[in-house]
C-alpha cells in the first residue's frame, strides 16, 4: 500500500491555470511588454522566480523579478477572495484521501497563494505538508518539489502516489519515482508522452478514490517510475 498521497494544486484542485495566465498577460500588456501565444505553455510548471524572470527577460516587463511576482500574486489574491474556483469533486477527494493517508501538496503556486487557498477552501488541516516550487531549487518538470513533499511527509517517494494534470507536473512526479494519477487539464491538455507516464487517468479529481489510489500505489509491476496499467474513468456526466 502507498504511504502517502501528494496533490498538485492548479489544474487538479483548482480551475486556475487560465487565471494565472490572465494575470500575467494583464501585467505584460499594462507594462508595455510583448505577450506571446505560447507563453502559457512555456511557463507551466515554472516556479515563481522562473516565470517572473521569463516575463522580464522574454516578454519585456520592465520590473525586477520580485516585483513581478508580487504584482501577479496580488491580482490572484483579489480574484480568489471573490471566488475560489475549486474543481468538481475536489473537496470530496481531499476529505476521503486524508482520512486514509497523510496528504502533501506540491505546487508551482507562490506560498501566499497556497496558504490562502487552503484556508478559504477549508483544507488547511487536511494537508500534513505543503511545498511551493519557489522553496526548492527547480520547478517542474524537475522532481524537486515532489521529493521535498515526500521528505516532509517522512515517506519514500517511491511509496507515494501523486495526482497531476499537466505535462511538466506528470514528468516531475514520475522523475521523483512516484506513481502518478493523471487528471488531464482541460485548458492545457498534457502531451501524449507525458500522459503515458500515468498509472491511471481520470476525468476529474472527484474520480480519484481511495480504492484507485490503493490500486495504483500497490501494483507490483508499476516499475521504478510509477508506470503501470492505465485506467480511464470516461466522461463524467
Amino acid at each position: 500500500m502507498p504511504d502517502a498521497v501528494v496533490f498538485d494544486l492548479d489544474g487538479v484542485l483548482m480551475d486556475s491555470e487560465q487565471r494565472w495566465n490572465a494575470a500575467k498577460e494583464e501585467l505584460v500588456r499594462e507594462s508595455g511588454g510583448r505577450w506571446r501565444d505560447e507563453a502559457p505553455v512555456t511557463m507551466m510548471g515554472m516556479s515563481s522566480h522562473e516565470w517572473a524572470a521569463y516575463l522580464r527577460d522574454e516578454l519585456g516587463v520592465p520590473m525586477d523579478v520580485d516585483a513581478i511576482s508580487a504584482d501577479v500574486v496580488a491580482r490572484m489574491e483579489r480574484g480568489y477572495r471573490r471566488e475560489l474556483p475549486l474543481l468538481p469533486g475536489a473537496q470530496r477527494a481531499v476529505r476521503d484521501l486524508s482520512a486514509r493517508w497523510p496528504l502533501g501538496l506540491a505546487s508551482s503556486s507562490n506560498r501566499e497563494i497556497i496558504d490562502l487557498v487552503l484556508d478559504v477552501a477549508g483544507f488547511a488541516d487536511r494537508f500534513a505538508v505543503t511545498v511551493s516550487s519557489e522553496e526548492v531549487a527547480l520547478g517542474k518538470p524537475a522532481p524537486d518539489v515532489y521529493l521535498e513533499a515526500a521528505r516532509g511527509l517522512g515517506a519514500d517517494a517511491a511509496r507515494c502516489v501523486a495526482i497531476e494534470d499537466s505535462s511538466n507536473g506528470l514528468r516531475a512526479a514520475d522523475a521523483a519515482g512516484m506513481a502518478v494519477i493523471a487528471v488531464p487539464n482541460a485548458h492545457y491538455p498534457p502531451e501524449r508522452d507525458a500522459l503515458a507516464l500515468a498509472a491511471a487517468t481520470v476525468a476529474v479529481v472527484g474520480d480519484v478514490t481511495v480504492e484507485l489510489v490503493a490500486r495504483v500505489g500497490s501494483r507490483p509491476d508499476r516499475g521504478p517510475h510509477g508506470r503501470g496499467e492505465r485506467r480511464s474513468s470516461g466522461p463524467r456526466r
